[in-house]
Order: C-alpha cells, then structure tokens, then sequence
C-alpha cells in the first residue's frame, strides 16, 4: 500500500500497532545460518536447559528484525529510513512466544542540513504475548518535506 506523507502530515503522538507474529524454531535456526551467531544460548537445547533461562532464547537482532519487518505494510515515497537509535533488549523472547509492535510518533525536527527534508522519530516498542516489553528503539525517518525551509 502507498501511503504519501510529507514531513507536514506527520503528528506527534500518532500511533499505530501491527498484528502478531510468533517466533518459531525455524527463525531462530535461519537468523543464525544468515548471521554465523551459532551461541549456544540460541542452539542447544540441552545447555540452555542449564541456565536461568531454562531453554532457548531467539537473537536480539532476529527480534529487532522481525519487529521491524512486521511495520514496513506501507510505502511512502517522501520518506526513507534515516537509521535506529537507543536499541535496547529488555526481555529475551522464546520460541513461541508472539510479538506485537506499537509505534508512536514523538518527534519531528529539522535535519541539520537539508532544508528540504526534516526527520520524524517514531518510538518502537515489540511486546510478547504477556504485554511485556521486549525491545524498544527509536526509528528516524527521513522526510520530504512539503514546503522547504528557507
């Protein structure tokens, strides 16, 4: 879907939420032949069975992956990417747990250079099935803006 927005449309305390996705062991096992992290704390089964957390648990940048993947249902032509700030795991996530995304606008300002575009931060927030947070980042877009600065 195309959704057109300009730096001027953009609000701050917009929200938006994405549906569920469940982390199954098939992720866990292709993140970790994409990336070479073949820790043991994602792997094996039995060592993990050693540990506090008592069974796998799925990468941080599968997660951050998956929870991005699951808010990219629209494409806006004005905007792109500018890149992730403040990144943090809060909680690990296990197979099978269900992730949900909740974004929200909460701040917009210049870009230090280009009068024609400004940058739109929108926090992120993946919770499990629980409603426990289990990453939270910010996501700053790059926008055109309608009418340039001066």
């Amino acid at each position: 879907m195309i959704n057109e927005q300009f730096f001027e449309d953009y609000y701050l305390d917009e929200t938006r939420s994405t549906l569920g996705r469940t982390i199954t062991e098939t992720d866990i096992v292709v993140h970790a032949g994409q990336t070479g992290d073949f820790f043991p704390h994602h792997m094996d089964a039995a060592w993990c069975q050693t540990q506090d957390f008592g069974q796998r648990i799925a990468h941080g940048t599968l997660v951050f992956s998956v929870g991005i993947g699951m808010t990219a249902s629209q494409i806006n032509p004005r905007a792109m990417s500018y890149g992730y700030d403040r990144l943090r795991f809060i909680k690990p996530v296990f197979i099978g747990d269900t992730l949900y995304v909740t974004l929200k606008i909460t701040e917009k300002r210049d870009h230090p250079k280009r009068k024609t575009h400004g940058i739109v931060v929108e926090s992120v927030s993946i919770n499990n099935q629980n409603k426990e947070t289990v990453l939270v980042c910010e996501h700053l877009y790059l926008v055109e803006r309608r009418h340039p600065l001066s």
